[in-house]
């Protein structure tokens, strides 16, 4: 479990999905863990479900607003006295297309899925720079191989040139960036679609955070830039 001087991860959208695995398994391992989302109500559910006392702080806020992510980042310092690595997996889909979207949840979209990564990554560089940590970026083989008309897809393709872009920006600095990009995953990322999850393979949410985890307890020296991971039978 958590430990007093252990690894201090800031995860984005924590409050539920991947976000929420992946805050579990950290804290399981000897984490301590900062957890953001819009929901305070949902926030206090999972650290309440989580049982993880000092080792988790939850902080409500919009990943989408420079604001909030500094605050997020400097809660999570003021409170563990320094920040080993920020997880960017606050992210969901309008489920529509080109040819049918609302412009207007298209924009908010694209602040969440794109902006709000690289809010994180500009708030949490000085602490990361101390610690010499990791940034993950949680995109989707949607932004490797893209889905025609899905504006999400367009989304989770600027993840992916943001993992690489900061990558480039920071070789050498100590700061590793990698990006971590699933398949289909049953979550409730899949909740606000009409017809729900697409029938076919899916992996767990707890098997992306495995990838997430395996890639923050790689060795100093060791950096790992990209994680594409898709459940058996899942050809795109």
């Amino acid at each position: 479990m958590s430990t007093a001087d252990g690894p201090v991860t800031l995860v984005t959208g924590g409050g539920s999905g991947i976000g929420a695995a992946a805050a579990r398994l950290l804290l399981g391992r000897g984490h301590r863990v900062a957890v953001t989302g819009r929901s305070a109500e949902r926030l206090e559910g999972f650290a309440a479900e989580t049982a993880a006392g000092d080792a988790l702080l939850a902080v409500p806020g919009d990943t989408s607003e420079p604001g909030a992510v500094a605050a997020a980042v400097d809660a999570a310092v003021r409170r563990f006295g320094r920040l080993d690595h920020v997880v960017a997996n606050a992210g969901y889909s309008t489920h529509d297309t080109l040819a049918d979207g609302d412009p207007g949840e298209w924009r908010a979209m694209l602040l969440t899925n794109v902006l709000g990564p690289a809010l994180l990554i500009r708030a949490a560089l000085p602490a990361l720079r101390g610690t010499r940590g990791r940034v993950v970026l949680v995109g989707s083989v949607a932004g490797i191989k893209s889905t025609p008309g899905s504006m999400y897809s367009v989304t989770k393709t600027a993840v992916t040139g943001l993992a690489e872009n900061a990558r480039v920006l920071l070789t050498g600095s100590g700061v590793g960036v990698t990006l971590v990009a699933p398949g289909r995953v049953e979550s409730p990322f899949w909740d606000s679609r009409e017809n729900g999850m697409p029938e076919g393979p899916a992996l767990t949410s707890e098997q992306v955070a495995e990838s997430i985890a395996w890639v923050l307890a790689q060795p100093a020296g060791v950096e790992i830039n990209s994680v594409v991971v898709r459940p058996s039978g899942q050809v795109r």
